[in-house]
This record gives structure tokens, sequence and C-alpha cells, in this order.
């Protein structure tokens, strides 16, 4: 493939290498210039077209989802308290601080409370602020108190606008992507409208507001936007270093915002220790990318009072490898085909040789156990771990980490953005493999970096960067259903460069012998305009009918426990119950919790493990003893849990325990021979019949069709002293 950029040291001059350069196609461009800015009139208007088509894009997403969240809810016309129970699982609880630190007399006041939270677990205090990725709660808080809208603009509808304008942001970084790609911000219109259109599958904000994911990824596509640029070729040293910042902001604002950043982050560095490898990216653009990376974890490290899990993450540690071993092994892009693949295997392996001995060592020295449930689950998910381990089974039965499911690629395929993709990932995917076996037979000298401008067949390091990220990615969420969040999204911007790009066209135009700038330019726009005509042509209309269907929450059960909660318990009082309610029971009422959502701590794993006996064959003795060493009050016990069928045998939260117990499972279906019959009765089943000894330690204070909720009794010193071990 001819590459339609010089790279450094060519004698030609790259026309549209710059970062102003995002235009459809200018090289016939009127010879208009404004005597100052170097511009022709058919650039800028080439850039407000875009600017404006993207921007309109961006809003339109918002708009829309914004709309599907209220006609679901009728969410303007509902009680506060439902309102707030529409904030499901761990969104309840990350929504929960925003509240607090508004209630709060003064901002002072509301950030020593995070850092001093007693009310988040049962006789402990921690530092929210050093546990959870809570800043943008916080940050918003302050904004919103010091904007003084409050007599235009409730709190909870300022948190949600914010949220639903970071998919505006989304958007917009997926319509720079492609467009930087292409140079056509027809492939930027393509990407917004195939995101739109494929909603299902590359966002769930409507339904998760509060999620990090929510937060986080918007500012990961504006990174991946900002890496783009940057290596684009012929950039200048000051348009560099612009970019560069650009790459640290959004890179720091998405690791800030998510506790999973260094997952992301690890991915995206062995992406870029792939390409650096395969001789794509000089050593300064390697190094700058690294480092940025660096930085920004660095610095939300220092914002997280020290979070050790930071320190401990295998991408600090792998990129503290990467970087040293590069500066000691010299060489390494020197020497015949046979010696380079042998010095990058070596490479490659004394990386990860020390990235595994650091990330050991940091662990061991910080005792950080933080992280273990996910290598739990990663291990177990692949046959390699214990498949009784609580934890890695909690992760393992839900559907969310299961693999992507096949429908996903149907829906895909639904919206045509499915083929163009997969054509333009095989077709770029062989011409990586040829230009990277070609980089490999060069020994590195000046003439062998002239003769490799002189090849047929070239790639552009951003185009590459976007292939193994898509590949990557899509790797990974094939693997894990839940990350496809973070490939949905881009695969629509790689599919519209592909579309309107020049790479994958001219190989195919090649092939029939018709590569004319003519044949080009007509494929180029009028492809990507017959796609937008059909995609208008079949779904305006669905999506018209979808934002008109109007439903209204309902969930009276958890309304009836919500207000009973907060008329008829004292305000101290510690509640004990499964994770995803004990976070509503927080944000609707204020209580204590036991236990709740955010799983990335060791010794909350232990408590949430005895706490859930509740749910396992446990005699009323221990589960009293139990919840009275974690202070609890009450015990709220759920039907759906107790005698749950979402979930097929095996895999029933009552399950999980009794693996985890050593007890047989409950109904018909085989058993591994080393379990053994529980001596007691499901707990959650036989408090009902409130006889002793049940009767004689708990007592139901509240009950409907959905929630039993008891209280436990105090035992006297004597009977203490009978109970213990």
């Amino acid at each position: 493939m001819t590459a339609p950029r010089q790279r450094k040291g060519s004698k030609g001059k790259d026309p549209g290498s710059n970062i102003q350069n995002l235009k459809p196609d200018c090289t016939d461009e009127p010879k208009q210039r404004f005597a100052t800015g170097g511009f022709s009139w058919w650039t800028i208007l080439c850039l407000m077209t875009g600017s404006i088509v993207g921007v309109s894009l961006g809003l339109l997403c918002c708009i829309y989802v914004s709309t599907l969240h209220e006609n679901d809810l009728w969410f303007s016309n509902i009680k506060e308290v439902e309102r707030e129970i529409s904030f499901r699982t761990e969104c309840g609880l990350y929504y929960s601080y925003y509240k607090q630190m508004l209630k709060a007399p003064s901002i002072q006041q509301g950030l020593y409370e995070l850092i001093h939270d007693n009310t988040t677990e049962s006789k402990r205090t921690i530092n929210i602020l050093q546990r959870m990725n809570i800043y943008q709660e916080v940050f918003l808080s302050i904004l919103y108190r010091i904007l003084h809208i409050q007599t235009y603009l409730e709190p909870i509808y300022f948190y949600i606008y914010t949220v639903f304008a970071l998919q505006t942001v989304y958007v917009i970084a997926l319509f720079i992507t492609s467009w930087l790609l292409s140079d056509s911000w027809l492939a930027g219109a393509l990407s917004g409208v195939w995101y739109i259109l494929n909603r299902v599958d590359t966002t769930r904000v409507e339904f998760t507001i509060s999620l990090r994911e929510n937060w986080s990824i918007p500012f990961f596509a504006l990174q991946v936007a900002a890496i783009t640029c940057y290596l684009r070729p012929q950039l200048k040293p000051i348009h560099q270093r612009v970019v560069l910042w650009l790459v640290f902001v959004s890179t720091f604002c998405f690791c800030l915002t998510w506790q999973f950043n260094q997952f992301v982050l690890l991915v995206q560095a062995l992406i870029i220790f792939t390409l650096d490898c395969l001789d794509f990216f000089t050593a300064e653009q390697v190094v700058s990318l690294y480092l940025m990376q660096v930085f920004s974890l660095l610095l939300v490290w220092l914002l997280q009072f020290c979070n050790s899990m930071i320190l401990g993450s295998l991408v600090l540690s792998f990129i503290v490898s990467a970087l040293f071993i590069k500066h000691f092994q010299t060489g390494l892009k020197t020497g015949s085909f046979v010696i380079r693949v042998g010095k990058l295997a070596l490479h490659t392996l004394l990386v990860f040789t020390l990235t595994f001995t650091i990330n050991y060592s940091a662990k061991t020295i910080l005792q950080l156990k933080s992280d273990e449930h996910i290598f739990k689950f990663i291990k177990a998910k692949f046959g390699f771990g214990a498949t009784r381990d609580f934890d890695a089974r909690l992760y393992l039965c839900e559907e969310a980490f299961g693999l992507l499911p096949l429908d996903t690629f149907e829906r895909l395929a639904g919206t045509v953005l499915l083929y163009p993709y997969l054509c333009t990932l095989s077709v770029l995917f062989i011409l990586l493999l040829l230009v990277a076996l070609s980089n490999l037979s060069s020994n590195g000298s000046g003439q062998a970096c002239r003769e490799r401008e002189d090849r047929t067949f070239r790639m552009r390091p951003d185009v590459a960067y976007n292939l193994l990220h898509t590949v990557f990615f899509g790797l990974l969420a094939f693997s894990t259903m839940r990350m496809k969040y973070l490939w949905t999204g881009h695969m629509c911007a790689f599919a519209a460069f592909g579309v309107c790009g020049k790479e994958v066209w001219s190989l195919y135009l090649r092939v029939l012998h018709c590569n004319t700038r003519t044949m080009m330019r007509l494929i180029r726009y009028s492809v990507p305009i017959v796609i937008l005509a059909f995609l208008y042509y079949k779904f305006w209309p669905r999506l018209m009918e979808e934002i008109s269907e109007l439903r209204e929450f309902y969930d009276p059960d958890t309304v009836e426990l919500m207000e009973w909660i907060r008329l008829k318990t004292p305000k101290r009082a510690v509640f004990a119950g499964s994770m995803q309610l004990l976070a509503g029971i927080k944000l609707c009422t204020g209580r204590v919790l036991t236990n709740h959502p955010h799983y990335e701590d060791q010794a909350l794993r232990e408590r949430t493990r005895q706490v859930y006996q509740i749910y396992a064959r446990q005699s009323a003795e221990e589960v009293h003893k139990v919840l009275s060493s974690v202070g609890a009050d009450y015990m709220v016990l759920e039907d759906s849990i107790c005698y749950e069928r979402r979930h097929s045998r095996g895999c029933r939260l009552r399950d999980l325990l009794d693996l985890a117990n050593g007890h047989i499972m409950d109904g018909p279906g085989e058993n591994e021979p080393d379990l053994i019959s529980a001596s007691h009765p499901r707990f959650c089943e036989a408090i009902k019949t409130d006889t002793p000894p049940y009767s004689t330690l708990f007592t139901r204070v509240f009950k409907n069709k959905t929630f039993n909720v008891y209280k436990l009794k105090k035992l006297k010193k004597k009977n203490k002293a009978e109970n213990s071990p």
C-alpha cells in the first residue's frame, strides 16, 4: 500500500500531517489563503462543518440517553426516595457520598467526614477518598454549592445531567479519532451515528448512571484520540508537547474516576510495548507514552492518600521493567531477521520476568491483598484456580463476567457496523504483519531507514496503534462481557475509518487496477453517505418509537422498606444484608452498614462472606454471633435471594455459600464427593418458623412480600460466655 504520509527524513513535505489538518481531502483545495494563518477557505469550511457535526452528534447522544432515562422511570414525577432507589447496587453507594457532601454544613466538614467515615463499615473508620474513586462526586458537590443554581436545578438532576453530558465528550472523542485516522469528518459522523444506534452494546449509562465506567470511559476515549493525534507523522514539536499534555490530563481523569484503571492501562502498555518491539514507534514516543501513564497513576496515588493498590499494580511494574530493560539492552533493533527475533524474545522474557518479580516484591512489602479477588477470578475463569472460592465464583456466576454472547454480533451486524469493521480489521492486520516482518528484516542502519521509505507497503504509527487497540480490547471483550464497553465505542471509530480512509480502499482499488485519485475520492465520499442514508431510513423511525415509549418506576416493597427504616429505626442503627440492598439503605436512610458492594478490600470481602451466612445452612447461634461481631442491630432478609431462581444450580448465592462451607447444594443434581450434608437447616428459611432458638435471638420487626427485617436481641453476658467458642 502506498503510504498517504511520508515519514521524517523524506524529502517530500507532508501536507496533511499537522494537527490542524482535519479535513476530508483538500489536495485540490482552492488557492486562496489567509495572509497570516496559511489556511485555505476550503480547509476552514471543512473544519467548521466537521466541528459542528461532531458537537451536534455528541449533544444528540446526550439528549437521547437522558430521554430514555426519563421515559423509563418517569424520573421527573416520582418521589425522591424512588429516584434514589433507582440508583441500584453500587451506583447508590457512590451517589450517597455526593448526597452526604451536600448535606454537610460546609465543604471542609464534608471532606472530613469522608476521610474519617464510620458509617460505611460498622465498627471501622475508613478513608473513603483513599478506598474509593469518588473524587467526581466530591467535585460535583462543591461545584453545585458554588454555582448558586439550587433554585433552578435539584442536586440529583445536576448529577445525572453531568454524567449524560460526558456522553457528549465520548462521542466527540470518537469523532475526532476517526477524523484523524481518515482525514474525513464523514468518518466522525459515521462513528457517532454507529455509537448511538448500537447503544445497547456501547453504553449502559441510562440505567447505571453512577457506575465508575460511565465517568471514566469518555476520558479514556479522549486519551485514545490524543494518542492518535500524537502519533501522526511529522507532527511539529510544539504540537507534540500540547498533545502530550492532553494525553496526560485525559489519562489522569480516567485513572481518578475508576478503580480498574490499572488493568486497562496494562492492556494499553502492552500495545505500546508490542508496537515498540515491531519498530512502529520511535524511542521518544514510547518513553513519552509510558511516562504519561506513570505520572497519571502516581498523581492519583497521591490524591488517594497513597493507596497501596496503585503502587502494587501490574502496569507500574511492567512500565518500570520495560523502561529499565530497554535502557540497558542496547542494539535491540540491529542485526539480521533471525538475530532481531531472538533479541526480541529475550527482551520480552526479561521484561515479563522483571515485571512479576517487582510486582511480587511490592505486594509482599506493602502486604497488598486489595486486588487478590480479581486474580482469583482470572485464574478460576481459565481453569487455574480453586472453583469453590466464594469471591471467584461470585464473579464467575455473573453474566457480565462471562464470555461475550454471540447475539452481540447479530446486533452489530444489524447496524452495518460489523462488516466494514471486520474488513478493515482483517486487511490492516495482514498489512501490519507484512510491515512488521519488513521492519524486523532491516538492520536498523541509515540505509535500511531509506529503504523503508521506498517500500510498497507501509503503515502509519497512529493506524498501527488503533489497530492493535481494537484487537487487544476486542480480545478482552470476548473473554469478559462487561469489558465490551471499552471495545465497542472504539470499534465504531475504527470501522468508520475503514469506510472513509484511504488505507483499505487503496488496496482494494489496486487489486482492481483502478486506483486513481478520482475513483478514490468518489468511493470515500459516496460509501459513507450511502451508509448514513441507509441507517437513517432504517433506524430513525425505531428511535422515534423508542423514545416515545413511556414507563414508570414501580418498586413499592423497596419504597416501603426504606420509609420504615427512615422513620422507625435509630439514625445510628447498623444494618446487615446483601451488598446491593445495603447500598440503597445507605443512600435512602443514611444508616450504618456492615458491608457494601465496593469489593476492593480484603477485610471487607471476608466480612461480606461472614454476613452472607444468613443465606447458608448455619445455626441461629452462629449467625447471631457473626452479626453481633460486626455490630449489626438489624438484619434484612430477601426472599429473592433465599429462594433464588435467576441463576442455575451452582450459581445461586446459597449454592456459593454451601460450596465454600463444604456443604451439599440444594435441589437435584450432582455434588462433588467430598461435600457433606449440613447439620443445620438454611437459616433464611428456618428463621421464619419463629421457634427457639430463632425466636430467642431474633425478633421480626418488619415484613412485606419481598423483605423480612429482624432485630438482633442482646444476649446477657452469661449467654455470651456460653455461646463463645
